[in-house]
């Protein structure tokens, strides 16, 4: 079968435009043949359409099909263990239509979640920082960064439910301020263009932070250094305030002497997850959401697939809030 898919016109230099995409028509076969009904986007896409990538991960290369998550239905099967109709998810990325082994597609429960593209949210990664990395329960003063993303707008409901005290969040404008203490339950929040950082974590958390959700790094990551507690932990996610520059500006070093100094601990992460850690996260999702206690915050952009590059560009540039995913006309 023929579909059209996006792929990567030329590796990243500098800052992604719409002519680092192309849309191509290929061929696809296998052992089934999925419809892609909706895609899902995340800012680390970005590190893999980079020549110089640096994450343990090979970088899309031109000519290659860009994209990870992807959600779909079965609608030709060769196999016992998927029939047409069913709900799957795969790494097939931006196309119209995938195919291939059963084995590269999970049946996914449609009576799990209100809607399919629950499935497509960073939650596993947002989860297994705040739970396994962070270890945050009773007590605990949690600082996220870049809280109105699809990480951190999951990791702030997540230190919620697990019994944290405070829980602060930073973002780019009053509007997702206002989105994050009176929408998802933040503490409080404030605009990371309106003064200090330092100043404003000072001023929200006047006894100090003992945990920090990191997705930003710069600023944000020096004022959560100047307040935090001594034994601090520091779930390190990304580094988002600088990933448009060259190799070193985007992964500065975090500086660990003045970290050490305060017997902080600093505890970088991968992104990649395993089954467990997946099934981790969605078991807790769908109980706390049962019970009330959680909000999915999301944004779905309606389009066919030549829309989801300017989507991508879009989500860079912070036009969204909450986790980010393409529903295909």
């Amino acid at each position: 079968m023929i579909t059209r898919e996006i792929q990567l016109a030329a590796q990243i230099t500098g800052v992604p435009t719409l002519d680092h995409f192309t849309v191509a028509k290929t061929e696809v076969d296998g052992e089934v043949l999925v419809r892609t009904d909706q895609v899902g986007l995340a800012a680390t896409y970005l590190e893999l359409m980079r020549a110089d990538c640096t994450i343990p991960v090979p970088a899309w290369q031109p000519g290659q099909r860009v994209g990870v998550a992807a959600i779909g239905t079965i609608v030709r099967s060769d196999s016992p263990e998927l029939a047409v109709g069913d709900l799957v998810q795969s790494m097939t990325g931006w196309s119209e239509y995938s195919a291939g082994p059963a084995a590269g597609y999970v049946k996914l429960d449609r009576e799990l979640f209100a809607d399919p593209g629950y499935y497509l949210g960073q939650g596993p990664t947002a989860y297994y920082g705040m739970a396994d990395v962070a270890a945050v329960g009773k007590g605990d003063v949690v600082f996220v960064s870049g809280a109105a993303g699809g990480v951190g707008s999951l990791a702030g409901q997540i230190a919620k439910c697990r019994g944290a005290a405070r829980v602060i969040g930073s973002a780019g404008s009053p509007a997702k301020v206002d989105y994050l203490v009176n929408e998802l339950g933040y503490d409080a929040a404030f605009d990371y263009h309106d003064g200090s950082a330092t100043d404003r974590l000072r001023e929200l958390a006047p006894e100090g932070i003992s945990v920090f959700f990191d997705v930003v790094g710069g600023e944000q990551y020096q004022a959560a250094l100047q307040t935090a507690r001594p034994g601090a932990r520091f779930a390190l996610c990304g580094s988002l305030s600088s990933q448009l520059g060259d190799a070193v500006q985007r992964f500065p070093q975090p500086d660990r002497v003045a970290a050490e100094a305060k017997g902080i601990e600093l505890l970088p992460f991968s992104c990649y997850h395993t089954p467990d850690q997946i099934a981790a996260w969605r078991e807790h999702f769908s109980t706390w959401l049962g019970e009330g206690r959680f909000v999915y915050p999301q944004t779905v952009v309606e389009g066919g697939i030549e829309d989801v590059p300017q989507a991508f560009l879009s989500l860079l540039q912070g036009f969204y809030q909450g986790n980010v995913s393409v529903r295909l006309s």
